[in-house]
């Protein structure tokens, strides 16, 4: 099913209570009615070598979207076999992102690590059965012997060793007799496969290295695609769902689960990932974009990682929207990010406050307003939910509007604020501007206006009409803030890469708006408190930099966009 057709279908579903089922979930139900499973259980394996981004999302909510459906089970599990890359951090990291997405694994996380006594066992019961040996091949070696794509591999010399042997040898291994690279054990399946990844693989490394679950125990490692079949029927998992990189490797996982035995061996059921379109989410660039310091974070706002995510004031509702509208599919395809932000849009749009804020102030004047007053007018949150309530906006001689609210020579069809013309501000009175002052580089920076107490808001005046409608704050009640506006971090016209592989950065993806002026009720606001700023978009308090003196706030997105949900 395309992109388009889920987004239907999604619309659709607002409607009607059945809907159709993906193809896993076909499986899955068939899996149940024939007996296979009598029950289901997901889990979500990430390796904790970076953080997450939002492919991964839609692996989490998918897998515990099909354990919540068929009343299951859902495992949080790290892949922490290689611990080479693997940090404590990003375990902390990960568990913050998946429960802050609302995937609930109980009580419980699991880790590879705590099954490598059974993994080791498991490679001895290979070993006994002939079915795995210990290879003298170095790397580049065994890559020589394997051929190619058209080619059959041949055996490695070291093939033939006797099970004494190679428990021997094993047991060596592991005691830690030789270096890194050393000696390996692999499974002996057939060097003449036409799947490349059945050409005996390695499945046991020696790696003298500190783990950092299980410290100095080991100095041997099983690779990953031994391990995780191995721990998928270790924790009784059903339906092992991972991304179609993994196809070629299912063979494999099945030969291992039926070569160790296990009496109900998981089923590897691959879908296709989300691509998003010039997007940075490989852990390498994000590597080095933060030690660059040209990102403050893995979590910085430009990038799409989870905690960049709910960093920028993306919300779990609006990403499980969008992983929806993408669709769970085999065939690969990409998905402009437009498509996120029109999500948050529609998760944000009933339910913020639309309040006032000048993020580009000119000073305004309004020369006939009596010195020292302040009003209060009552103004709706959000005009399209009414249970968000009222608040008051203070109102009073010294204003500030936006810089771009005011020309001093319009072009046509401008109905903002120029010399002689009358506007709305919006919730007040009208104003007409009557003259302005400039520095000394033609820089405006005073705007002197009079305004009609006869043309209060909600007074039911109609003896005239103004065309134009423009927001403001009051000067001396306002709320001093930095905003933070942000572009695509690489440069979406040259393309994500430049020629020798490096990334294309945008020079304008972080503008930086250190004096605007927000109305009185944002003061309290909390880190990840949203609004929606009237004409300039969706807006969070940072969660890093935000202090309650010192309010920051990050554009979340704009509040229009081209992209539109077919019809």
């Amino acid at each position: 099913m395309s992109i388009e057709e889920n987004m239907k279908t999604v619309e659709n579903n607002e409607e009607k209570e059945t809907v159709s089922k993906n193809f896993i979930e076909q499986i899955i139900e068939k899996d149940l009615q024939d007996g296979v499973y009598d029950h289901v259980m997901t889990r979500f394996p990430p390796e904790p070598n970076g953080y997450l981004h939002i492919g991964h999302a839609k692996s989490i909510l998918l897998n515990y979207g099909l354990a919540k459906e068929y009343g299951g089970k859902f495992n949080m599990r790290f892949d922490d076999t290689n611990p080479t890359k693997e940090k404590t951090e990003f375990v902390d990291a990960i568990l913050e992102d998946i429960k802050w997405l609302g995937a609930d694994w109980g009580d419980e996380v699991y880790f590879a690590s705590n099954y490598f006594d059974q993994m080791y066992e498991a490679a001895v019961k290979l070993i006994k059965k002939g079915k795995a040996f210990v290879c003298d091949l170095s790397a580049d070696e065994i890559r020589e012997y394997r051929g190619s794509l058209t080619e059959p591999g041949k055996n490695s010399p070291y093939r033939d060793r006797s099970i004494e042997e190679n428990l021997q040898l094993f047991e060596e291994m592991k005691a830690g007799k030789y270096k890194d690279g050393e000696k390996v054990l692999r499974a002996k399946i057939d060097m003449a496969s036409p799947n490349i990844n059945m050409r005996d693989p390695v499945i046991y490394r020696v790696a003298h290295m500190t783990h950092h679950n299980t410290g100095d125990k080991w100095c041997v490692y099983p690779m990953y695609d031994f391990a995780h079949p191995i721990e998928d029927a270790i924790e009784g998992v059903t339906h092992s769902i991972c991304t179609l990189e993994f196809e070629d490797h299912r063979p494999l996982y099945d030969w291992v689960v039926r070569e160790l035995e296990y009496p109900m061996p998981p089923k590897q059921i691959e879908f296709a990932k989300l691509y998003l379109t010039n997007v940075v989410t490989g852990k390498r660039y994000i590597k080095k974009l933060v030690e660059d310091g040209i990102v403050d974070g893995w979590d910085d706002p430009r990038l799409v990682s989870i905690s960049a995510l709910r960093r920028r004031g993306f919300t779990p509702e609006s990403i499980k929207m969008f992983v929806e509208l993408c669709g769970i599919s085999k065939a690969n395809s990409s998905v402009d990010y437009a498509m996120l932000e029109y999500c948050i849009r529609e998760d944000l749009k009933l339910k913020r406050n639309r309040i006032m804020a000048v993020i580009d102030p000119v000073k305004v004047v309004i020369d006939n307003y009596p010195e020292g007053q302040v009003e209060y007018f009552d103004v709706p949150n959000n005009q399209e939910n009414e249970e968000l309530g009222m608040r008051k906006v203070p109102f009073s001689k010294y204003l500030y509007i936006d810089r771009e609210d005011f020309m001093e020579e319009p072009p046509k069809k401008y109905f903002r604020l120029f010399p002689g013309n009358e506007v709305r501000l919006m919730h007040a009175y009208f104003v007409k501007c009557v003259s302005y002052e400039k520095d000394e580089t033609g820089r405006v920076t005073e705007i002197h206006c009079t305004y009609d107490p006869a043309t209060r808001s909600g007074s039911g005046f109609t003896e005239r009409k103004v065309k134009g409608t423009i927001h403001w704050v009051s000067r001396e009640q306002a709320v001093k803030a930095e905003v933070r506006l942000y572009e695509n971090i690489v440069d979406e016209e040259k393309g994500k890469l430049n020629d020798d592989g490096t990334l294309n950065l945008n020079p304008n993806s972080l503008t930086v708006l250190n004096e605007c002026y927000i109305e009185p009720s944002v003061k309290g606001a909390k880190p990840l408190d949203s609004f929606q700023f009237v004409r300039n978009g969706y807006f969070c308090v940072d969660s890093k930099d935000s202090t309650d003196e010192n309010l920051v706030f990050n554009r979340i997105v704009s509040l229009k966009s081209s992209f539109k949900l077919p019809k």
